[in-house]
């Protein structure tokens, strides 16, 4: 595994700002957001020379990106929505290879036309969900066509908001440029009764050999249902670095949901989790429920 942040975590002017300070760190990857060069995550137009731009300033700091954000409300309830984003992605898709990615990050969405954040109780409506199918399915011509992979993130407040609807989705869309992004945090439900860490172990069962980038934020600071800095909450990390291990994971692992003021301490943190995890550690096996 290969420790990354998302570079959004610095608020700079310019990407040579916010990629100098990712150096700062020893950090040599990252999950790309087009806000760090002073636009939309998911814009309506991108400069050729803008995308030659961002990936020679990536080069010439020998820093690779992951990943860029692509997320848009998949399940918005107005199709005028849905087909806008698809617009927009078709915009990163067509950048990807310049900037120098073949993955675009995004998530499901829900039935809440304010805040795509947050839950709506018809998310969990068959019409929902094939709203958000259908623009998935043509997401994923997109992806085809441009060769690269769209990574899905589960959500708690999305329509794929757990790991038995990601797999679900997977399996509808049945497409090689579908992956998992696994991100321990957002499967913790206050809710279900099971430990975390049984979970977390089902949710590896049933995905693990489809994660592309694995993140890495913590839960249960204030309240159960906070996302806090790696570290700072209930999340097994060692468990949770075992899983990624047990399933022959090599990937990225993207520290993001932290303040600037923090990334000091969550990358000394997650380095010495991840060391000792990589050179030994407890040994285990994804078990059959």
């Amino acid at each position: 595994m290969q420790l990354a942040i998302f570079a959004k975590t610095f608020s700079r002017p310019s990407v040579d700002e916010v990629l100098d300070a990712v150096k700062s760190y020893g950090i040599h990857i990252v999950q790309f957001n087009l806000a760090c060069a002073g636009m939309p995550s998911m814009p309506d137009r991108l400069q050729p020379d803008l995308a030659l731009s961002i990936g020679r300033k990536l080069k010439d700091r020998n820093i690779s990106m992951a990943a860029i954000s692509g997320t848009f409300n998949m399940a918005h309830p107005e199709e005028g929505h849905r087909t806008e984003g698809l617009k927009r992605l078709r915009v990163l898709a067509s950048a990807c290879r310049v900037v120098g990615t073949s993955i675009i990050t995004l998530c499901t969405g829900t039935r809440n036309t304010e805040n795509m954040w947050l839950y709506h109780q018809d998310n969990r409506s068959n019409h929902a969900w094939r709203d958000m199918a259908g623009t998935m399915a043509e997401a994923l011509k997109i992806a085809e066509e441009f060769d690269i992979t769209l990574a899905l993130e589960p959500e708690r407040s999305n329509i794929v908001s757990d790991a038995p609807k990601a797999n679900t989705l997977l399996r509808e869309m049945q497409s090689k440029h579908l992956r998992i992004v696994m991100d321990a945090a957002n499967l913790f439900d206050p809710e279900n009764s099971k430990p975390m860490n049984r979970v977390l172990e089902e949710a590896f069962l049933l995905l693990g050999e489809q994660i592309v980038i694995a993140h890495a934020k913590d839960v249960g600071g204030v309240s159960d249902t906070e996302f806090v800095a790696a570290g700072k909450g209930l999340l097994d990390y060692d468990h949770y670095l075992d899983l990624l291990k047990a399933c022959h994971f090599h990937g990225p692992m993207i520290l993001h949901g932290l303040q600037e003021n923090q990334v000091e301490e969550s990358v000394r943190f997650l380095k010495r989790k991840m060391e000792f995890r990589g050179n030994g550690g407890e040994e285990i096996a994804l078990f059959e429920p």
